[in-house]
């Protein structure tokens, strides 16, 4: 499954980066980072990320928790959506 990960920087980006070069995504396994992108102002950064099991994102926004707030969200395609919107599905 994906999920959009919005995660809101509570003390600036650049805690968030120092300790993302010095430990990297800390994701545990099973948890797949896919892209990211960050808004202009540098205040949220947003993720798209895959695994089977949800669980494992207690562990990896509990790593971060100190420096930023996290919103998930499970997410599918646009053509899967099209799917379930369409008449008699």
């Amino acid at each position: 499954m994906r999920y959009m990960v919005v995660e809101r920087f509570t003390h600036g980006p650049g805690p968030v980066y120092e300790r993302f070069a010095e430990r990297g995504r800390m994701a545990p396994p099973g948890l797949r980072y896919v892209e990211s992108w960050i808004d202009e102002r540098l205040d949220r950064c947003f993720q798209v990320m895959e695994t089977d099991d949800p669980a494992l994102f207690d562990e990896w926004t509990a790593a971060w928790s100190d420096l930023a707030t996290f919103e998930i969200v499970p997410v599918i395609t646009s053509a899967e959506a099209a799917v379930r919107a369409a008449p008699g599905s």
